[in-house]
């Protein structure tokens, strides 16, 4: 077998540590008035936040009081344009515009093997990285609710990154992080039903929520741009 050059782990950490530079302003952090509560991932430059359901919300309950912090200490309220709590996945708007918004991919290319990374705030550590190969992708794995989509990772999660982005070396998001299964494994909720979530929940709520006024005219452009 032959020996990995030096070279080849340098280029691959180098490709690692750019990858992590341009996710890391927009990741977000997510506080109710029970404190913090998890991640967010900037979605849109005009503070559109996408997290997890369970970071915003304990089933149909919503937490109160809800702020999203950036990466440069900036901090504002911050409303629910929509949740699922089945899906995993809460869409929130901040009044703040100019945002450093994630690079969208698509899960429905990412193969078994592929590395991947992770960010969130575990134990309140900003921007904490962790990494790990794909074990699998769709519905019915084991120990997740049938019909339900998946991306299955070797992964050391841990409480804090639920809600901030899993992303390819390309820098772009790939899923959603969602929970721990063991010390080994994790799940993240794909970017495609991301995308679809958007498309089915956003607009109707649009002109129901408080401080959602500056996505009424330009909201399905800017989905259409992103999705």
């Amino acid at each position: 077998m032959s020996k990995i050059s030096p070279n080849i782990w340098q280029q691959f950490n180098n490709t690692a540590s750019e990858a992590v530079e341009r996710v890391r302003d927009s990741v977000v952090q997510i506080h109710s008035q029970e404190g913090a509560m998890g991640a967010g991932t900037i979605w849109h430059s005009d503070g559109l936040i996408i997290t997890s359901a369970h970071v915003v919300a304990d089933g149909d309950y919503v937490r109160k009081a809800l702020t999203v912090e950036l990466a440069n200490g900036d901090a504002y309220p911050a409303h629910i344009l929509a949740f699922d709590p089945d899906a995993d996945i809460a869409a929130l708007t901040i009044q703040a515009k100019d945002l450093s918004a994630i690079q969208v991919g698509h899960s429905s290319k990412l193969r078994p093997g592929e590395y991947l990374l992770a960010m969130g705030h575990p134990w309140n550590i900003w921007n904490a990285v962790t990494g790990g190969i794909v074990i699998g992708t769709g519905m019915n794995l084991p120990e997740q609710a049938e019909g339900s989509d998946w991306v299955a990772i070797a992964m050391r999660m841990r409480p804090g990154h639920s809600g901030g982005p899993l992303f390819n070396m390309n820098g772009s998001i790939v899923g959603i992080n969602t929970k721990i299964h063991g010390p080994e494994v994790s799940y993240a909720v794909p970017v495609d039903v991301v995308k679809r979530f958007l498309q089915e929940r956003l607009g109707s709520v649009i002109n129901a929520i408080p401080g959602a006024a500056l996505y009424q005219e330009e909201t399905h452009d800017a989905l259409e741009a992103y999705l």
